[in-house]
C-alpha cells in the first residue's frame, strides 16, 4: 500500500524543524501569520501585546468594537462572567482617562467632565469632523463605563 506525499508547514521560527500548525499575527490588525510549533508560539505569545503601539484612545475604541461584535459571546452562558471580569478595572482607568480625570474622581466631577467634553465633541456642534463623532462616542463610553455600578 502506498501513500502519496503530504505536505507539512514547518515552524517559521528560525531553525525550528517542527510542523508549525499555530498561526500566529505578524502585527496587530495584519492578516499575514506566521505558523509556529507548540513550543515557539507560547513563546511568541508570552510577550504579544495586542494593544502596543497604539493610544489609549484608539485601543479604548478597539476594545468597544470588539466588545460590541462579541456581544452575542456574552449572553451564550459559557462566557458569561458578570460584571466583575477580567479587563474591568483597566477599563474604569482608561475611562477616567478619555475624560481626562484622575482616578479618583467624584461622582460629580465625572458628570462635570462629562458634559463638558460631550459639549466639545457633539456632533451637532462638529458637522462633518468624524474625529470629534469619534470622541463623544468614546466619551459617552467612558461616561457609562464609570456611572454603571
Amino acid at each position: 500500500m502506498e501513500r502519496e506525499p503530504v505536505s507539512v508547514r514547518l515552524c517559521d521560527y528560525d531553525g525550528c524543524d517542527e510542523p508549525g500548525d499555530f498561526p500566529a499575527p505578524k502585527a496587530p490588525d495584519s492578516p499575514e501569520k506566521w505558523h509556529f510549533c507548540q513550543r515557539h508560539v507560547a513563546e511568541y505569545n508570552q510577550n504579544w501585546n495586542y494593544f502596543a503601539g497604539r493610544n489609549k484612545a484608539d485601543a479604548f475604541r478597539r476594545a468597544q468594537e470588539e466588545a460590541r461584535a462579541s456581544a452575542g459571546y456574552k449572553t451564550s452562558g459559557a462566557y458569561n462572567t458578570g460584571p466583575e471580569s477580567y479587563g474591568a478595572d483597566q477599563r474604569r482607568a482608561d475611562a477616567f482617562e478619555v475624560l481626562e480625570l484622575d482616578d479618583d474622581a467624584t461622582q460629580a466631577e465625572i458628570k462635570s467632565a462629562y458634559r463638558s467634553l460631550a459639549k466639545r465633541y457633539h456632533p451637532d456642534t462638529n458637522r462633518g469632523d468624524k474625529q470629534a463623532a469619534i470622541k463623544f462616542q468614546q466619551v459617552t463610553a467612558a461616561y457609562q463605563v464609570l456611572v454603571a455600578r
